[in-house]
């Protein structure tokens, strides 16, 4: 399960046509004497203070996006312009001197804290220069940049390179450029040493999506379908049989008799992340659609349907049908309800279960277990699709949903055509507001409402009341039914 990018792919590599590496650093650590290496592939005997702006062709590295480099000057006078440079830019690649201890301490006392009072949120790459100078006697570089690594968890890559040698130029950039293309922040948690949950999300809906048998395995010929959709490359039988010899030595439940199980399909990924290979996990993420935040492309979930201001979008009874059945499936015991379990793991192949915050945490009624009925279950779609069409779609294609945006939903009528014909069609809506005497449940339909505080709402019985509004500018009816206890 493995395979090199390629070009058709590249252009989808982070949504990036070019990479922007900026070079700092102490003075004399070799910024300028490293970027000529790399450019002229050797040694320069004059270097400008400053090198002007590099740019290395797409050709240059396998993922063909071209990379600009950006020198700079430590000066004090050019900060402003260091600063500006640095929040532009896409990796960061800090020098230290190997010959000199003092400039290994600066990125721990200086340069590193100062990226971060920036708040920079690009991948940094620490590199020794001058290692044809390094002393035989110090310490190896894992050592010293062990404590600093376990800080500054910024740090994607160390590594040493002398630009007299040609020992390791390409390679500091190569690793700047894979940072931003296959950043392993999003992905891979290094305190843990596991995989984050939004990737283990991601990666379960994928292998979901090609268990074509739905037997929770992969077969031979599911694993092999996987690989050439991703790679475009298929699998011999025997690095078939390698695979899962590998999980099962590793991990005896990521191989069963039908294939390799979600456990193995996780482990594997975890193990290329380990080894330093994310672009493989990379490249099957974004040939399922994801970006660099785990979450679909935007261009994916586009709303494709034109509305006017005074219009809005419902539910399809196609979408309802479908709603209706993974509402069953996930109602393990068949009470008709679900249990706040078995809705996390309804959503457990979405990015995070979208109704854990206002609004849509107390939108509909309960049972006393904390159960959602299939009436509550369908009134919360309803409502982000109201509120917010592209998560409301976005959320049926992570839980299963094949079908288009135009399938999902259909417009309401324009409302002006309403008033013409005096007439109304609309959608209603149920929303329960429970709570005690003084909890505030008047303030927060007044609110919902946009009426002021003075404004009255019907008088509450003791049991209910209820209340049909219009909200401004949406073709619905809501009836607010709320209870005093």
């Amino acid at each position: 399960m493995a395979g090199a990018t390629s070009p058709a792919a590249s252009a989808n590599l982070a949504g990036k046509s070019g990479v922007r590496v900026v070079v700092i650093g102490d003075p004399g650590t070799g910024k300028s004497s490293l970027v000529v290496a790399l450019a002229t592939e050797q040694f320069p005997e004059n270097v400008p203070r400053v090198m002007p702006p590099t740019r290395l062709p797409a050709d240059y590295f396998p993922d063909r996006v071209p990379i600009t480099i950006i020198d700079t000057s430590s000066s004090p006078e050019q900060k402003p312009k260091l600063i500006a440079e640095c929040q532009a830019a896409d990796a960061v690649v800090l020098t230290y001197a190997c010959d000199r201890p003092a400039t290994l301490e600066r990125l721990s006392s200086f340069w590193l804290p100062e990226l971060r009072r920036l708040q920079l949120k690009t991948p940094v790459i620490v590199v020794g220069c001058k290692l044809d100078l390094r002393d035989e006697q110090q310490v190896s570089l894992e050592q010293v940049m062990a404590p600093i690594m376990q800080s500054f968890r910024e740090i994607e890559t160390c590594i040493e390179c002398s630009a007299l040698r040609q020992i390791q130029v390409p390679e500091v950039f190569y690793y700047a450029q894979k940072a931003v293309l296959h950043p392993t922040a999003p992905l891979f948690d290094q305190e843990a040493q596991s995989l984050k949950p939004r990737c283990v999300r991601a990666l379960k809906r994928i292998f979901i999506l090609c268990d074509n048998d739905k037997d929770g395995a992969l077969s031979d010929v599911e694993l092999n379908d996987f690989q050439v959709r991703c790679f475009s490359a298929p699998l011999q039988h025997t690095e078939i049989s390698g695979v899962k010899r590998v999980v099962q030595e590793k991990l005896p439940e990521g191989v069963n008799d039908n294939g390799l199980t979600l456990t193995g399909f996780l482990f594997l990924h975890a193990l290329f992340i380990e080894k330093g290979r994310l672009e493989t996990t990379w490249t099957v993420l974004r040939k399922f659609g994801y970006d660099n935040d785990i979450k679909l492309r935007d261009d994916l979930i586009a709303m494709p349907i034109k509305r006017a201001p005074d219009q809005t979008l419902e539910l399809t009874s196609e979408v309802v049908d479908f709603l209706r059945g993974i509402f069953n499936m996930f109602d393990i015991d068949n009470d008709g309800a679900l249990l706040p379990s078995e809705l996390e793991e309804l959503f457990s192949t979405a990015p995070e279960n979208p109704w854990s915050s206002d609004p849509y945490k107390d939108s509909a009624e309960k049972n006393v277990l904390g159960g959602l009925s299939l009436e509550g279950f369908l009134s919360k779609w309803a409502l982000m699709t109201l509120r917010d069409p592209a998560n409301s779609y976005a959320n049926l294609v992570y839980v299963g949903y094949p079908g288009e945006f135009s399938s999902a939903f259909t417009v309401t009528r324009k409302r002006r055509v309403d008033r013409k014909k005096q007439q109304t069609l609309r959608n209603v809506f149920q929303c329960y507001v429970f709570g005690a005497r003084g909890s505030g449940k008047t303030s927060l339909l007044q609110s919902f409402i946009g009426r002021q505080p003075s404004d009255a709402l019907p008088s509450n019985s003791e049991r209910f009341a209820t209340n049909s509004v219009e909200l401004p500018d949406v073709c619905v009816s809501l009836t607010l039914i709320y209870f005093q206890v």
